[in-house]
Parts: structure tokens; C-alpha cells; sequence
């Protein structure tokens, strides 16, 4: 019975120490994850809101610096993330960090224009699975 009601706990709300964090997290890992979104608003500039900002540079900041999710996820463990959630950032931690130190500070397009940003959406797109049945608390409801 306890087992049970821990899951329950986990996937009914956020468990972690800074929430709004892991909301942060998740939103940088969601705009990684998103191709069409990427060429939309980082390359395009077709913003919601005038006001609106978003781009790689900004994702970034908010995964390596911000969240600290980026480039090791193991020390933010309970505090941002869950434990299970730890290998698949790795792995987006791992490609993402390698593109960044070879093409360093360049636009966003330059970025989407290298055949190896697929394995950085590929890797993205894998780290917001394992991170989605919690992220907000509705998507656990609505399954």
C-alpha cells in the first residue's frame, strides 16, 4: 500500500525541492525537442507576442546555467529532476555540450544547419518523454 501511494505522490505532483525549476527545465528541454518550433521562432522570429523571446542561447543558459540539468544532471536529483530522468538528460547533455564547444557562439541557424543537430532534437526529444508523466502534473491526469 505504501508503494502505491508513493506512486501516486510522484506522479500527482512534483516532489522536487524548486518546481518552478523543473518547469523552466522542462519548457528549454520542450523547445530542444521541437524542430518546427525551432525554425518557427529562433530562425523566422514568428512570435506569439511582440514581447516574446526565445532561442537556443536562452534555452542554454536556462539547462547548463540556470537549472543546472546540463551538462551532469546527478547533483540536481531531487531538487530539479527525478532519478530516472538523469540518463536520458546525460545523453542530451552529452551531444548538446559537444555541438556548443565545436561551433561556439554562433547564430541559431548555424546550429539547426549542422547534420548533427538531429541527434540534439533526437536526444531532446527522449529526455521530455522520461520528463513529461510528471512535468506539469496534468499530463500524469490526463493518462
Amino acid at each position: 500500500m505504501s508503494h502505491s501511494s508513493h506512486h501516486e505522490g510522484r506522479q500527482g505532483g512534483s516532489p522536487v525541492r524548486f518546481p518552478e525549476m523543473r518547469a523552466e527545465a522542462v519548457g528549454a528541454v520542450r523547445a530542444l525537442s521541437d524542430r518546427a518550433y525551432q525554425d518557427r521562432v529562433w530562425i523566422r522570429r514568428e512570435l506569439p507576442t511582440p514581447t516574446f523571446m526565445d532561442g537556443l542561447d536562452l534555452n542554454v543558459h536556462i539547462l547548463f546555467d540556470d537549472t543546472r540539468v546540463l551538462p551532469d544532471p546527478t547533483p540536481v536529483v531531487g531538487v530539479v529532476i527525478h532519478a530516472d530522468e538523469v540518463e536520458s538528460l546525460q545523453a542530451l547533455g552529452d551531444v548538446l555540450a559537444l555541438l556548443i564547444d565545436d561551433l561556439g557562439d554562433v547564430p541559431d541557424a548555424d546550429y539547426l544547419a549542422d547534420p548533427r543537430w538531429a541527434q540534439v532534437v533526437d536526444a531532446a526529444v527522449a529526455a521530455l518523454a522520461a520528463m513529461s508523466p510528471r512535468a506539469g502534473g496534468e499530463a500524469a491526469g490526463a493518462r
